[in-house]
């Protein structure tokens, strides 16, 4: 039996998928809320409902459990989020709980970046998250994403609504240049998968990107392209970016941009490109090439839909 966090989660639910065709028996964590969750369809699990804080409620939900993927993460909440509560403490339980319970792999989606050191609140948090779960007794693998894309992702789908809503202009981060690493969800959930067979992988740390470096502004241009939109991008300096980032946090339910996504492209994050094709085995996809699912959607709309949802799941 596996345990999965976040399934409800972008990565969540591609990897459940992953797994279910795999033939794998899935268990699905989700925290007690009084929404219905957001699972994908078709797809056989047990619900275990309990928060990560709850210790007994983890134990509990750990019962004939051998292996634990973790995914929940905190990223898309914003600074609205407690990364100490949600972020770290929510791994130390996981970890001791799966310690405890003898399970027997843990396998951790972390950031390129993650460091307890680091200056960003996000990847410091990951940094701290990981050493509870390397210290914890129980045989990891540990994976530091590139940023990760798809349908329904935070990233690709978040570029396409303030492409379409902000006019003539696309603001860009200093400069635009950031290197990334953009990641295909599908071939992230394949790794995941693939790790679980492979015991080489066990008590390793691996940093994961896709098969191409693009700076954030090469991004944007892709994504303009396959929406049939032009804008000028202009450079804003990250102070005056990072405050009108957080003014969107306060008045909007879900924001497309959050201060951590701002932090995640505050330097480059980028990783060895023949890790995948070396370790896994995989020959990762080029962006360009996984991105249509942008096309012929209407943006704006959808952006007011995610606002209006928002607001439900915080009443």
């Amino acid at each position: 039996m596996i345990l999965i966090t976040g399934g409800t989660g972008f990565v969540g639910r591609t990897t459940m998928r992953h797994l279910s065709e795999s033939g794998y028996n899935i268990r699905t964590l989700i925290r007690p809320s009084k929404h219905s969750p957001r699972l994908p369809c078709g797809i056989e699990t047990d619900i275990s409902l309990a928060s990560l804080a709850d210790w007994r409620g983890v134990r509990a939900s750990l019962v004939g459990v051998d292996i634990v993927i973790h995914l929940a993460g905190a990223e898309k909440i914003g600074m609205q989020s407690d990364l100490d509560l949600t972020e770290v403490e929510g791994a130390r339980v996981l970890a001791e709980a799966s310690a405890d319970a003898g399970v027997k792999r843990l396998i951790y989606l972390s950031h390129l970046g993650a460091e307890r050191t680091s200056a960003y609140p996000l990847l410091r948090a990951k940094g701290k998250a990981e050493e509870y779960i390397r210290r914890s007794g129980v045989s990891y693998t540990i994976l530091r994403s590139g940023i990760v894309f798809g349908e329904e992702d935070h990233f690709t789908s978040s570029l396409a609504m303030m492409i379409t809503l902000i006019p003539f202009v696309f603001p860009l981060p200093g400069s635009g240049s950031t290197v990334l690493q953009p990641l295909w969800v599908e071939d992230l959930a394949t790794c995941i998968v693939w790790a679980l067979n492979d015991a080489a992988t066990e008590r390793q740390t691996y940093e994961i990107g896709g098969p191409e470096f693009l700076t954030f502004s090469q991004v944007v241009c892709m994504v303009m392209k396959k929406l049939g939109r032009s804008r000028l991008l202009i450079p804003v300096a990250p102070p005056y970016l990072r405050a009108a980032t957080r003014l969107m946090e306060r008045l909007l339910p879900d924001p497309p941009a959050t201060t951590f996504w701002l932090d995640y492209l505050a330097t480059n994050r980028a990783a060895d490109l023949g890790t995948l094709p070396r370790v896994f085995r995989l020959q990762p996809s080029r962006m360009e090439e996984r991105i249509d699912y942008l096309r012929n959607r209407t943006w704006s709309r959808e952006f007011i839909q995610h606002q209006m949802a928002g607001r439900h799941r915080k009443r």
